[in-house]
């Protein structure tokens, strides 16, 4: 259908050539989508509009590069004013785009975002916790994580024992601490938590974590046999983890306003599930 709609100028922005399959499948590094990709994302919200697409940058960019320029965005945090300047187009411009698209992108692709009750419940999953980095805003306190030094968001990701990332949660102050991030997501209260694999940010959920070591005394032989064991299984969840820092929240400081931090982390994880894994 992408092909009828470039074809028919819906699309626009899009320059409609030949090209071989090695060229057509190639991964874009900038958006980390390939072209065919970006079509099919283009072809989602121009259905999901009924064609209504947003007047912002659809006379100067057209639908293709709009996608563009919010991938641009949501994968490398890159100003608003270098984006107009790669894009021949004002920063308003930009910003407009940016602002409209992200929660289309969003919307269009919430379907392939999995939830707790998606989860398959005999199968056992590592979970972990990672920061999402913003600017420090000074009504928003909350955000501050004294063991990140930094503030941000607390995600809390859940990956397979292959290292497979399975599901991310909504996100919580970046001062909650990972136990009750997790508990506020819903995952334990879906899931048998005695079958799950966490670090010793999570003892005392039930789930399976590495022993402390007691005040003035030393782990037993058996404990350190069994924290050997279970932080093997736990590197397993470091390729999930580095999937989920493949946005823009996670890599530096989020740059826009922080009531539309929530949406643009929402885009991401679409992103992630339905083109990256």
């Amino acid at each position: 259908m992408w092909g009828r709609l470039a074809r028919s100028g819906i699309i626009q922005g899009v320059e409609t050539r030949t090209s071989d399959e090695r060229q057509a499948a190639a991964v874009n590094t900038t958006t980390s989508l390939d072209r065919d990709q970006i079509l099919n994302l283009c072809e989602l919200i121009h259905t999901s509009r009924s064609g209504n697409l947003p007047v912002a940058g659809s006379r100067v960019l057209g639908l293709f590069r709009c996608i563009q320029v919010t991938l641009l965005t949501l994968r490398h945090n890159l100003t608003q004013e270098l984006l107009a300047d790669i894009h021949t187009v004002s920063q308003s411009t930009i910003s407009r785009v940016i602002t409209v698209y992200t929660p289309l992108i969003a919307e269009a692709l919430q379907a392939r975002v999995p939830g707790t009750g998606d989860l398959d419940p005999d199968r056992q999953y590592i979970i972990d916790g990672t920061l999402a980095p913003c600017w420090s805003w000074h009504d928003r306190p909350e955000l501050y994580s004294g063991k990140h030094h930094t503030t941000g968001v607390n995600l809390q990701v859940a990956c397979t024992l292959t290292g497979q990332l399975a599901w991310i949660s909504k996100p919580s102050a970046g001062s909650v601490h990972d136990a009750k991030a997790i508990k506020e997501s819903g995952f334990l209260e879906a899931l048998d938590a005695t079958t799950h694999i966490g670090d010793k940010g999570y003892i005392g959920l039930g789930m399976i974590t590495p022993a402390r070591k007691p005040a003035h005394g030393e782990l037993t032989n058996i404990d350190r046999r069994n924290n050997t064991a279970i932080n093997r299984v736990r590197i397993s969840s470091s390729g999930a983890l580095q999937i989920s820092r493949s946005g823009v929240f996670t890599r530096t400081d989020y740059r826009r306003s922080c009531g539309t931090f929530e949406i643009t982390i929402q885009a991401v994880a679409g992103l992630i599930f339905a083109y990256t894994l």
